[in-house]
């Protein structure tokens, strides 16, 4: 039985609609980037399941990977452990004419090591003071840094849960820690409070998306994103479809002599 669409949320036909008027936007943004020489950085942080990945995923969808690149970094390794905690991510920020979007950032001290127990008090407390001053220096360099925070309800996120560990293709998305992020919702909103009493600067603010409709999270995320950057259109040179030559005698080898993949039946 098809299921009853929420109140509020947003119609389908309309999201695809205007996610393709956006997104052909964003293409004008890769290019005004390209040909400016200009860096963007792009920051998706908030709760587990809260829907960053989805919006990623759109942002990036008709990009061109080599100017539009998706950061999701691993646990750091024993190196950079004995780094500066800023350091990796240094390493993965943009140089002219590239966007970087960063699926989770280095806001992982402040949220998912705090709560968990994996930094010390002295580093937590480091990097609340220390996140404003790179950031600051990151804007002033000539960066373009937008801070995306995804706020998901509690109900809605179980929900998300429950329906991925019932996903056979979507499973692989959670893991035990993903889970424990229920049992510790509350310091986990805490921890985000004080976040954003020590890194929602003036030079680099936080803006909050509301992502219980992921249609309209995904919408309203990419439309501001777009407000936010002062691009105008760059028209390319102009392409025409070459003829094509007359044939000079070219003979494809035998089908046979070559290994080819058989088509798939599909089911019944």
């Amino acid at each position: 039985m098809r299921q009853a669409r929420r109140p509020g949320s947003l119609p389908r036909a309309a999201y695809k609609r205007e996610l393709l008027h956006l997104q052909t936007e964003l293409v004008k943004v890769q290019e005004w980037v390209r040909a400016e020489g200009a860096r963007l950085v792009v920051v998706f942080e908030g709760r587990d399941a809260a829907g960053k990945g989805g919006v990623i995923k759109r942002v990036a969808e008709h990009l061109n990977p080599r100017v539009a690149r998706i950061v999701a970094l691993p646990a750091p390794s024993g190196r950079e452990r004995g780094q500066w905690y800023f350091q990796r991510y240094v390493e993965r920020l943009p140089t002219a004419g590239e966007i970087v979007l960063f699926d989770r950032s280095w806001y992982n001290r402040a949220g998912v090591e705090h709560v968990m127990g994996f930094c010390d008090e002295e580093e937590y407390r480091r990097f609340l003071r220390q996140c404003p001053v790179f950031e600051r220096m990151l804007v002033e360099d000539g960066i373009l840094l937008r801070k995306y925070w995804f706020s998901v309800s509690d109900a809605v996120q179980e929900q998300r849960f429950r329906s991925r560990l019932e996903d056979p293709t979507r499973c692989w998305k959670l893991s035990a820690m993903d889970l424990e992020s229920i049992t510790r919702w509350e310091a986990y909103s805490r921890a985000k409070d004080t976040m954003f009493a020590h890194t929602d600067i003036p030079e680099a603010p936080w803006y909050v998306v509301e992502s219980d409709d992921k249609r309209r999270a995904r919408i309203n995320m990419i439309a501001h994103l777009l407000s936010t950057v002062p691009y105008h259109e760059v028209r390319g040179p102009t392409l025409t479809l070459p003829p094509r030559p007359p044939s000079t005698g070219y003979r494809r080898p035998p089908r046979e002599s070559q290994t080819r993949v058989p088509d798939h039946p599909g089911p019944g």
